[in-house]
């Protein structure tokens, strides 16, 4: 009788909503895990398919590959601020843009170390619990609603509340 072999994956993705910050749209996309990446980089031709607005970075940034060598794409030279929802998580960020990669969107060690994930490595299980103060603040669970949209519908409900109890603040 044959022994069951477990796999370890070799690659764990997790999906994520990235919101654009001047339109509140936002897309639900893949985004590979990768504790070798140093920063968080988005595919440039994803950013430019999807109309992020492109920041300039003041000095451009020179990218080494795995073997050390620079990406034939040349250096980052742009960047995009956006908001990613992940589990009922939500939080503002800078992304480079870089050309020539297989993914949309890479979460590199910076943004695993700040969140310390949970990651079942044999199934690819991805929770989110352990996250910074900082996250604290912005993170809400929504009861009986799931997906990042339904939580920025919850949020435009309460923004519109708010409003309307100022005006009866001032009307006093």
């Amino acid at each position: 009788m044959r022994k069951a072999v477990r796999r370890t994956l070799r690659e764990v993705t997790v999906k994520i909503g990235l919101e654009r910050l001047d339109t509140q749209e936002g897309v639900m996309v893949e985004a590979l895990l990768d504790s070798r990446a140093t920063g968080l980089v988005m595919s440039s031709e994803f950013a430019k398919k999807q109309g992020f607005k492109l920041k300039r970075l003041e000095r451009p940034m020179n990218v080494r590959n795995m073997d050390r060598s620079l990406n034939k794409e040349g250096p980052i030279e742009y960047m995009v601020e956006v908001n990613i929802y992940y589990q009922g998580h939500r939080e503002r960020t800078e992304i480079d843009i870089i050309g020539g990669q297989k993914w949309t969107v890479i979460l590199g060690m910076p943004w695993l170390a700040r969140h310390n994930l949970e990651i079942d490595w044999r199934t690819g299980e991805v929770k989110m619990t352990r996250y910074p103060e900082e996250c604290r603040k912005q993170w809400r669970p929504v009861q009986g609603k799931s997906g990042w949209e339904k939580q920025k519908e919850e949020e435009a409900k309460e923004e519109v509340g708010r409003k309307r109890e100022e005006k009866k603040k001032k009307k006093k």
